[in-house]
């Protein structure tokens, strides 16, 4: 496969590439929200579309008890490797609205000063919409230029923004269609458009909800105030107690199972490009904040964390109401790094806030879902063709970092397929990710384009 090949047919075709992942854009694929169930679906159309469009052999979509998952596969020798390409089509919520610069699903393109060739600003340019496109876009390069080199499979969900709860249930009942030499996934980032990195290590999560209940209705702040347990107050103390003046989690039996990492290895991961004046300009914060003892770069990859997602209760509206609330919710998610489980993280915080909270409430812990961390070797064929493709694309050897984020799907796929996956983003951290105004920088888009042709004829020639 002739790296000027590659970069020939993208040129003349990158404004298609770009038109189309923008009409991919404008579908308002929200998995969290059922009143987007019909776009759901018809996004889960579209991919099936381009996908038979790109030169798949045949693609479906194939039901789950939630959204389903687009699968498609061009298999042109049984005896050659096959790669699994993972991927999912659902988006983050858009809200709040009103602090995007332009509709979230009406994708716009604008310079910043990451991406002076331009970035597509729209709810799922990034994570994962672009990312997925990538790869269905390569796969049209090599079926149209005659050197797809090894099979491929599809296996995009849509459900990956809620738990993925439906998948492994899917996976285990399509085993033997699933199996493959490895998996290739965009859904991580890379550290800088001049330092490429692959991630070898992800996070997981427990994700909990909390509801304190105090009075059985909203009282007069003035008449009850003073004598009745406020649930907001309650609550707020509470998940203050979860840290101490360290930053340090205190809930009891939490870091039993952290991994200690060698002053070798933490010397290693304080290689990767990491400007503390650059970081707190770009997020507009005067300084860092996080665990005593440890760089943000190891807050990030290697800690584990416990983060209130959202607080509400009483009267929220425009002017004021004296009220003491009835109730007050939280959302609250945990990071957890090498050997915690989730099962057992979400058990400890359930048992401590319920130990913690004053009888003169009641409280209700819900579990919502979670995912295992996970390490990726990096002395592996995936990984080592990875690297290979990125040193020929950005003319640098990417340097092996640990995502903080978490994909659940990635310790199920070890589990059930025995299989390694390869976290081949092209993302940046910056590119506000479920945030307002996430963007996907076109150099990014187009890289990975001419990148993942190259992990395919540098895995197929390790073989």
């Amino acid at each position: 496969m002739n790296h000027s090949t590659i970069v020939d047919y993208i040129t003349q075709h990158k404004t298609r590439f770009i038109n189309e992942l923008c009409d991919l854009l404008r579908m308002p694929s929200v998995s969290a929200k059922p009143e987007y169930k019909a776009d759901m679906l018809a996004t889960a159309e579209a991919i099936k579309h381009r996908l038979l469009e790109a030169g798949a052999d045949s693609v479906e979509i194939s039901a789950t008890a939630g959204y389903p998952v687009v699968y498609g596969e061009k298999i042109i020798d049984v005896k050659k490797p096959t790669v699994l390409v993972y991927g999912h089509y659902d988006v983050q919520p858009a809200e709040p609205y009103e602090l995007w610069h332009s509709p979230p699903f009406e994708p716009v393109i604008r310079n910043t000063e990451l991406h002076p060739q331009g970035a597509i600003f729209a709810r799922g340019a990034c994570d994962d919409k672009g990312q997925v496109y990538m790869h269905i876009k390569a796969f049209e390069l090599m079926i149209k230029t005659n050197t797809l080199p090894c099979n491929v499979k599809f296996m995009i969900e849509g459900e990956e923004e809620v738990g993925s709860p439906n998948l492994g249930p899917w996976i285990i009942q399509h085993k033997s269609k699933l199996q493959a030499d490895v998996i290739l996934i965009s859904d991580t980032s890379i550290t800088a458009n001049d330092a490429p990195s692959i991630d070898c290590g992800l996070r997981g999560l427990a994700y909990m909800e909390v509801e304190v209940t105090g009075p059985n209705r909203d009282l007069h702040s003035g008449v009850y105030g003073g004598a009745v347990a406020n649930p907001i107050n309650i609550l707020c103390q509470m998940i203050a107690s979860c840290h101490d003046e360290n930053r340090h989690i205190t809930i009891p039996g939490f870091y039993d199972k952290v991994r200690t990492w060698s002053p070798e290895e933490r010397a290693e991961m304080a290689k990767a490009p990491y400007n503390e004046t650059a970081y707190c300009k770009d997020l507009n914060i005067n300084q860092v904040w996080g665990e005593t003892g440890f760089t943000t770069i190891e807050r990030t990859g290697i800690r584990p964390t416990l983060d209130v997602n959202g607080i509400w209760g009483g009267y929220t509206g425009e002017g004021a109401k004296t009220v003491l609330p009835s109730k007050a919710f939280a959302k609250i998610s945990m990071r957890l790094v090498p050997n915690q489980s989730s099962d057992e993280i979400a058990q400890l915080f359930k048992s401590y806030f319920e130990k913690i909270a004053p009888s003169a409430v009641s409280i209700n812990v819900t579990v919502h879902h979670g995912g295992e961390p996970v390490l990726v070797p990096t002395n592996s064929a995936g990984y080592k063709a990875a690297s290979q493709a990125m040193q020929e694309t950005f003319g640098k050897t990417p340097i092996p970092t640990r995502g903080g984020g978490s994909i659940p799907i990635v310790a199920l796929f070890k589990k059930e397929l025995k299989l390694d996956s390869i976290l081949f983003g092209f993302g940046l951290d910056s590119d506000a990710l479920h945030s307002p105004n996430e963007h996907f920088g076109i150099f990014n888009y187009l890289k990975g384009i001419e990148t993942i042709p190259l992990f395919y004829k540098h895995f197929v020639n390790s073989k």
